[in-house]
C-alpha cells in the first residue's frame, strides 16, 4: 500500500511564532508534493509541475482509466492512461502519463489487489505529449517490459530510446504480429503502417482486451463530450476563464459558465481558430488590459484576444456531433488524408473485434461503440463521401486554417501533397 508522507514535526505554539504554518498549510503543501512533476520543463505545458490524476473503474476489477490534463493558455483537454488486469494476475498500461505520488500511489493500489504491472505499452510514434511519460513511468515499474510502436523518432535530433528515458534492457519494439507478443493470450493490437509527414512518420498501435472487449486507441477517434470531462472540473478556472466574452468580465463560477467555456475550449483545440472566432489585435488586447479588474499573472495579466461571434456554438454542434467518435479535423486535414488506403486498411483489422468499449487518450471515456461505429467515423477517407449537411459546411469554414497549413507544409517541400481532397465530414 502507499505510504502516507510524514509530515515532520513544527515549531511549539507559543514559541517560534515567525517560522510557525498552520495545518491548512501543511495540508496544501502535502497536497502539491502528491502533484508533483518535476520534468514539466521537458514539455512546458499547463498545469505545468502540478498534475492531478482522476482514476476511474471502466470494467469492474479489470480496466481502469487514468485522467490527467494539459494544454497552453488554458486550452486544457484530457489526457488518458488505460490499465488492464491480466489473467491469472498483473496489469498492461497503455500510453502511460505522468507518474507523480498521486498516480504512482493510485497505481500501487490496483498492483496490491491485481498484481504487478507487467507491460508498458507506448502507443505513439508521433505524439511528444504521450512519449515524454514512458521512461519515468517504466521507471517506477522494474518488473515490467516496455513494447513500443516501431518507427519511433526525436526532434531535432534522432536519438536512440535509452537517451530519451526508456528502459534499455527492457525495452522492445511490438513484434511485427500480434500474435508474437507475449500477452496475446489476451491482448491483441494493430499498428498503423507509418504515414510520412516529412520531419517523421505518423503512426499508432490500438490494443483489444478480449475479456472486457475494450478497445484502446491514442490518436486516432475521439468522442467530444458537451460537457466538460471530469478531470477539467477539479480546478474549472480555465473553463471559466475561456467563458468570458469581454477582457473585463468577471471569473464567475457557474454550472452554465463552466459548460460554455468547455465548449470552447474544444473548438480551440481541434480548429485552433475557427470561423466563428476573431482575434484581437496586440495593440487593442494592451488597451483593454489596462481597463480590466483582474491583472494578475493567472489571468494573464488582463490580456485576452478572443472576441466570439454570437453563432460560436453553431461551430460547436458541427464539431460535437452528438458526441460520436469522429476523427480530430487536424488528423484528418493534415494527416490521415496522405495514405488513406493504409488507415482504412488499420480501421478494417480494428473493426475485425467485437468491442463494446472505447477508450481513447482524449477527451471522452469509455465510450459505448462498435465495429460499425467506428468504419463510419472513417468514411471521409472514402472517395464516394462527400459533405452534404449544413454541419459538413460550417465544419468547412473552421477547418480553413488547418487547411491553410496544409497548403504551406506541400509549398515548403516539408510534406507531400494528400491522396484525398481535405473534407470536414
Amino acid at each position: 500500500m502507499a505510504r502516507p508522507l510524514a509530515i515532520p514535526p513544527g515549531p511549539r505554539i507559543g514559541r517560534d511564532l515567525p517560522d510557525l504554518f498552520s495545518m491548512a498549510d501543511v495540508v496544501a503543501d502535502r497536497d502539491r508534493r502528491q502533484l508533483a512533476w518535476p520534468f514539466w520543463p521537458v514539455v512546458p505545458l499547463y498545469p505545468y509541475g502540478q498534475r492531478p490524476t482522476l482514476r476511474r473503474e471502466v470494467v469492474k476489477d479489470t480496466v481502469w482509466t487514468f485522467d490527467q490534463y494539459q494544454g497552453i493558455f488554458y486550452v486544457v483537454v484530457p489526457i488518458r492512461m488505460t490499465v488492464v488486469r491480466l489473467d491469472p494476475q498483473g496489469l498492461l498500461v497503455y500510453s502511460p502519463v505522468a507518474p507523480t505520488p498521486q498516480c504512482l500511489a493510485l497505481m500501487r493500489e490496483l498492483e496490491d489487489r491485481y498484481g504487478p504491472v507487467r507491460y508498458i505499452i507506448l502507443s505513439t510514434v508521433t505524439g511528444i505529449e504521450h512519449k515524454v511519460f514512458v521512461g519515468p513511468f517504466a521507471r517506477q515499474f522494474q518488473q515490467a517490459l516496455v513494447y513500443v510502436t516501431p518507427h519511433q523518432w526525436s526532434f531535432p535530433l534522432n536519438l536512440p530510446l535509452s537517451w530519451l528515458g526508456l528502459p534499455g534492457d527492457r525495452t522492445q519494439l511490438l513484434p511485427s504480429l500480434s500474435c508474437q507478443a507475449p500477452f496475446a493470450d489476451q491482448v491483441d493490437y494493430a499498428t498503423l503502417k507509418p504515414i510520412a509527414l516529412g520531419l517523421g512518420p505518423f503512426g499508432e498501435t490500438a490494443c483489444f482486451h478480449r475479456a472486457s472487449r475494450t478497445l484502446m486507441v491514442t490518436d486516432a477517434v475521439v468522442s467530444i463530450p458537451s460537457d466538460p470531462p471530469a478531470i477539467l472540473q477539479l480546478d474549472p478556472y480555465p473553463l471559466l476563464f475561456h467563458a468570458r466574452d469581454q477582457p473585463g468580465d468577471a471569473i464567475v463560477d457557474s454550472p452554465a459558465h463552466r459548460r460554455k467555456g468547455w465548449q470552447r475550449i474544444a473548438l480551440f483545440a481541434f480548429y485552433f481558430r475557427p470561423s466563428t472566432l476573431d482575434v484581437a489585435n496586440l495593440g487593442q488586447m494592451v488597451a483593454e488590459s489596462r481597463r480590466s479588474g483582474d491583472r494578475s499573472r493567472k489571468n494573464y495579466f488582463g490580456l485576452y484576444p478572443f472576441r466570439w461571434q454570437p453563432d460560436w456554438q453553431d461551430s460547436f454542434q458541427a464539431l460535437h456531433r452528438q458526441g460520436q467518435i469522429t476523427v480530430a479535423p487536424v488528423l484528418k486535414t493534415l494527416i490521415f488524408n496522405r495514405d488513406p488506403e493504409a488507415v482504412l486498411h488499420w480501421v478494417s483489422q480494428i473493426a475485425t473485434w467485437q468491442f463494446e468499449h472505447l477508450i481513447p487518450a482524449h477527451l471522452d471515456a469509455p465510450i459505448q461503440s462498435d465495429p460499425q461505429q467506428l468504419l463510419r467515423a472513417f468514411n471521409f477517407l472514402k472517395p464516394q463521401e462527400a459533405a452534404s449537411s449544413p454541419l459538413d459546411a460550417l465544419a468547412t469554414a473552421d477547418t480553413q486554417l488547418l487547411r491553410n497549413i496544409d497548403k504551406t507544409l506541400v509549398k515548403s517541400g516539408i510534406a507531400q501533397p494528400s491522396d484525398r481532397p481535405n473534407r470536414s465530414k
